[in-house]
């Protein structure tokens, strides 16, 4: 398996547009956009020139599948929020996901050397809360009717872990180091 991040491009913008409004996307997101090819170029541009996020395009065997994002970036607390998603629904199931957690964590404390990573999980969707569980992140509150899409609230599982767990936790995982650019 060859699995990297890269940045992403303005070729990539139209499997991004289609992916993120796809229900196999959505339905584990904020928002149900309707994005346009001019929206996604003024996204890229602004999120080219912002120091609080970042985002790549995950590719596997030279493939890309999804999208993954460092967000809310607080360089002065040592903290960021991280989500990501595999847009290629016939990638999802193939380990891909053990291999991106344990990098993007490394890439937080050891690259960036913030102390926290945070991110945010619909309720509803525990396989992914247990899965942030097995690496050491822990639950830290419940946002209680905290998205509303169409006429359904949603609660929101708030999460993060410490450098200190995940340098604790590191050594009970096998993983591939990747490329993240």
């Amino acid at each position: 398996m060859s699995l990297k991040l890269r940045k992403i491009k303005e070729d990539d913008l139209q499997l991004i547009m289609k992916w993120r409004m796809s229900p196999e996307v959505t339905s584990y997101m904020y928002t149900d956009p309707t994005l346009t090819i001019e929206g996604q170029k003024l996204w890229l541009k602004d999120i080219n020139k912002s120091a609080e996020v970042l985002y790549w395009i995950i590719e596997y065997d030279n493939v890309a599948i999804g999208v993954m994002n460092i967000c809310d970036i607080d360089k002065k607390n040592k903290r960021c929020s991280w989500a990501y998603y595999i847009g290629d629904t016939s990638f999802r199931g193939k380990g891909i996901a053990v291999t991106l957690e344990c990098n993007i964590y490394d890439y937080v404390f050891e690259t960036l050397k913030f102390n926290k990573l945070c991110c945010e999980v619909f309720e509803t969707n525990g396989r992914v809360v247990k899965m942030h569980e097995k690496f050491g992140t822990e639950t830290e509150g419940l946002l209680r009717e905290h998205i509303i899409k169409g006429e359904q609230k949603y609660n929101v599982v708030t999460m993060g872990i410490l450098k200190q767990k995940w340098d604790t936790s590191r050594e009970n995982f096998k993983y591939e180091k990747i490329i993240i650019e």
